[in-house]
């Protein structure tokens, strides 16, 4: 699993890192191959968007992000996530083992950070039912007057290639629908970050019954708090399968380079 930084900017957090935390009451929820505790509401808020049940029944996930310079695809296959990214200036994927890119001399990124990164936070909340999770809860958070209650969610060591990273979940606490992602980022410095950006999730649609987002606004935060909305990217061309995609889908291209 990749927890991870977003290329566009954004800033730093808006509650204390400091804030309490207790843990929070867990309830057993059905899956298709095991149960696991997750916390209680934490569970509603899955259900809202279409259950577990039913994203683990999917096997494969594209879209594509609009940009100026040409849309950007991304293929992937929810259980082993391999993925395939297919830009304006490079395409990039991994196998399921190694992870290759081919581009051109405008590309400047790094495509091992990059494989899974917007696919993590498009793929909210479920990505956090993931194994080698654990769940506290947290303050709520505070945006315009209305109250997000949250919980913060860590990795077992060996989890993913930044097992230091957090994530912050806020929901609505009448509906609960997903309303922030907070999360930290650790794969370049490989220490924990007090440093926390803030995603807001308030534009949904329903792809065969789950509810995915049709955009992702991150925010501009100054001294602690929320500002305003600093970018938004919106998705295009969404398809869920239950028919996971060939393995040649992922395979690197001939003149690949490998990431290390």
């Amino acid at each position: 699993m990749k927890v991870l930084l977003f290329l566009f900017s954004i800033s730093v957090l808006l509650c204390s890192c400091d804030q309490s935390k207790t843990k929070a009451t867990t309830v057993t929820t059905e899956q298709p191959t095991k149960k696991i505790d997750y916390p209680e509401q934490l569970v509603k808020v899955f259900n809202n968007h279409g259950s577990l049940v039913k994203w683990k029944s999917m096997k494969a996930l594209s879209y594509e992000i609009v940009k100026k310079e040409g849309n950007e695809k991304q293929i992937i296959n929810l259980h082993s996530r391999a993925e395939r990214i297919e830009a304006s200036n490079f395409t990039s994927g991994f196998d399921g083992k190694q992870y290759w890119v081919e581009a051109d001399t405008s590309y400047d990124g790094n495509a091992k950070f990059y494989t899974n990164l917007i696919f993590y936070f498009y793929a909210m909340p479920f990505v956090l039912a993931d194994d080698g999770i654990e769940y506290t809860e947290v303050d709520p958070l505070i945006f315009e007057g209305m109250s997000y209650p949250g919980f913060r969610i860590s990795y077992n060591d060996g989890v993913g290639i930044s097992p230091e990273d957090e994530y912050f979940i806020y929901y609505d606490p009448k509906t609960y629908e997903m309303a922030w992602l907070g999360y930290t980022v650790t794969y370049f410095s490989g220490e924990k970050s007090k440093k926390i950006s803030f995603i807001r999730y308030n534009d949904w649609k329903e792809f065969k019954g789950v509810k995915l987002p049709n955009s992702l606004t991150w925010y501009k935060v100054e001294e602690g708090k929320i500002i305003e909305p600093r970018n938004t990217r919106q998705f295009i061309n969404v398809n869920l399968s239950k028919t996971a995609l060939p393995a040649t889908t992922f395979a690197k291209t001939d003149n690949a380079k490998i990431v290390e």
